[in-house]
């Protein structure tokens, strides 16, 4: 896992993707406060954006550099050793 001290770069971009998972959720939550209804469309492709972001972060603990195109679509796929706790 990259740490603050060793790699200062990488660790501000993993904050950038969790205040971008926080800004999706937030709208998410205040959009379906305020509506009586949610299109499934519309959630559905909200749920994915912030799913993006978290497949990132997780398939990205370990890699320190820069990140190409390549990389962000490979680090965004869904993780295959991610498993649920409990």
């Amino acid at each position: 896992m990259i740490n603050k001290k060793d790699n200062p770069v990488e660790w501000y971009v993993r904050l950038m993707e969790l205040e971008e998972i926080k800004e999706h959720i937030e709208s998410l939550v205040t959009q379906m406060s305020k509506d009586d209804a949610i299109d499934e469309e519309d959630f559905r492709v909200q749920l994915f954006h912030a799913m993006t972001h978290l497949n990132r972060l997780w398939n990205s603990r370990h890699y320190s550099g820069e990140i190409n195109q390549e990389l962000h679509d490979e680090f965004s796929k869904t993780p295959g050793d991610f498993q649920a706790i409990g």
